[in-house]
């Protein structure tokens, strides 16, 4: 590994953190840092990045299909109207990450993910206004330029707690920035760099700032 890029058998360099994990490479080569629009799809994405909170990623995404089962395909509508013996069910699920506060947290951010749908242009709306609807390319050339948390991470965090949602600080939304995309993250030497720099945002290409 040199300065946070590891080389595969395929020839492509890419980001350390997915090591060779088989599935956690796939997740990095078609998901991570491509720019999401979908208003479901960024619901499901910032839930499961809430219980990954004193966890890691892999051990969400090796979940993830069970969590999809659990919480009804991630449709907040259902979602929302969990009531508490849902909630005490999912507590018995050993297929997913059973804790009471992050599962309660879930129905409450279905309830403002309604909301948000019903007073405004969307979620996906709502989320990318705080980097003006336009990837910030990070342009990082080691490890070490990777931030945990940013300005725009801790604005967009206070603007959804103040929505409703839990599980939100400032770190897991920049993680979950990075993820679909609102930041480009992977470093320069990475073979995914290129092709996420190239794709840009609902507001237009990436920018650097």
């Amino acid at each position: 590994m040199t300065d946070g890029l590891l080389a595969h058998p395929d020839g492509c360099d890419r980001c350390w953190w997915p090591g060779h994990d088989p599935l956690y490479v796939v997740y990095h080569d078609t998901e991570w840092g491509v720019p999401e629009t979908d208003d479901r799809a960024l619901f499901e994405k910032l839930i499961l990045d809430g219980f990954q909170a004193g966890l890691s990623w892999i051990t969400i995404l090796r979940r993830r299909e069970n969590f999809r089962r659990a919480f009804a395909g991630f449709d907040p509508a259902a979602i929302a109207r969990f009531t508490a013996a849902d909630e005490a069910a999912l507590m018995q699920d050993a297929g997913i990450i059973r804790n009471r506060a992050k599962i309660r947290a879930t129905v409450r951010g279905a309830q403002a993910w309604l909301a948000i749908q019903e007073s405004g242009p969307g979620f996906s709306a709502f989320l990318w206004d705080v980097v003006d609807g336009r990837p910030i390319q990070t342009g990082a050339a080691t490890r070490a330029g990777i931030a945990t948390e940013t300005e725009a991470s801790r604005r967009l965090s206070r603007a959804l707690k103040a929505k409703g949602f839990g599980f939100c600080g400032p770190t897991i939304v920049h993680a979950f920035m990075q993820a679909v995309g609102l930041v480009n993250d992977h470093l320069v030497g990475c073979c995914r760099h290129g092709p996420c720099a190239a794709m840009p945002g609902p507001g237009g290409p990436g920018t650097s700032r």
